[in-house]
């Protein structure tokens, strides 16, 4: 059926499968449904969607907690509509107390994610690798994550527990927090900027039977890790959430700068997309399919009302 038609559904349980296999998940991040597509087409099981680059994308401004609830549910929804394959969905604070955990929890899950991820930081939060972070006592991100699992309405929607606390109260204070987040219900655990390798092994060896996601930030605190040395530590998800929008605000800043110097584009085409593979990338064959399918029904019908 055309996928247009039949529209896009995502299953938690494919990430969960997908999470069972013998490699891990790489998830690049997704600012948008145009970006999700791209990522989905160049062959990647998961797509991520990145809160750093929907503040950008969406506000212009840095990841510092401008964004509401229902922007980032509404980006997430057009990103899961856009793709087939699970979208993993930063869902920054969960918006307040465990009752707007709760309230996070079902409309990402309506929204059609597979996961998300909630992080123990103060309201307004920032960006994991930016400074002067702060976080809410333990006791109450445990609240929240265990409202978020009693919240969901499948166990096959993905709750990932993220900890900025290593920024705060040192990588032990890290750990402890995961471990009870762990306990309240969450399905992966997510210990965000450790400093060196061996704080990122450390994370791994307190954690064996449980998933860890890695958060490979260019220009982050934490180091860039081989994705082998990833996979040796057994760490079973990997997002690259600024990937794609720095590399987009690259392109599209050489683009402006060539216009400003000459008035033209024309000395980049050949390095542009072409008008005609873009248009096919983002579907155009699919709703011209459509055209021709129903105008043909639309024309049957006039002349059987016609004979009539």
């Amino acid at each position: 059926m055309n996928d247009f038609l039949r529209g896009k559904r995502q299953r938690g349980s494919r990430l969960a499968e997908l999470l069972r296999g013998s490699e891990p998940v790489l998830a690049p991040g997704a600012y948008d449904a145009l970006s999700a597509r791209l990522i989905e087409q160049a062959g990647f099981p998961a797509v991520y969607m990145t809160g750093f680059g929907a503040s950008a994308s969406l506000l212009g401004r840095p990841d510092v907690g401008l964004l509401t609830m229902s922007q980032m549910v509404d980006n997430a929804r057009r990103i899961a509509q856009a793709v087939d394959v699970p979208v993993i969905a930063d869902a920054d604070t969960g918006y307040g107390n465990p009752l707007n955990v709760i309230r996070a929890v079902q409309d990402y899950e309506l929204a059609g994610v597979a996961a998300i991820h909630i992080e123990d930081q103060v309201t307004p939060k920032k960006c994991g690798h930016m400074d002067n972070k702060q976080v809410i006592p333990a006791a109450e991100m445990v609240e929240k994550i265990h409202a978020a699992a009693e919240a969901r309405r499948s166990n096959d929607f993905l709750i990932i527990a993220r900890t900025d606390a290593r920024a705060v109260e040192g990588l032990d204070g890290a750990l402890r927090r995961a471990r009870a987040y762990c306990e309240a219900g969450a399905d992966i655990l997510f210990i965000e900027a450790p400093q060196n390798e061996d704080e990122i092994a450390e994370v791994a060896r307190a954690f064996p039977a449980v998933p860890l996601l890695f958060n490979w930030a260019e220009g982050g605190k934490t180091p860039p890790m081989p994705l082998a040395r990833l996979k040796e530590l057994g760490y079973r998800i990997v997002i690259f959430p600024i990937s794609t929008v720095l590399t987009a605000a690259k392109a599209i800043r050489t683009a402006l700068d060539e216009i400003k110097a000459h008035g033209t584009p024309e000395r980049m085409f050949p390095d542009r997309t072409a008008f005609q593979e873009f248009n096919e990338m983002i579907g155009l064959g699919e709703i011209q399919e459509l055209e021709k399918t129903f105008a043909a029904k639309e024309g049957e019908y006039a002349k059987e009302t016609k004979v009539r």
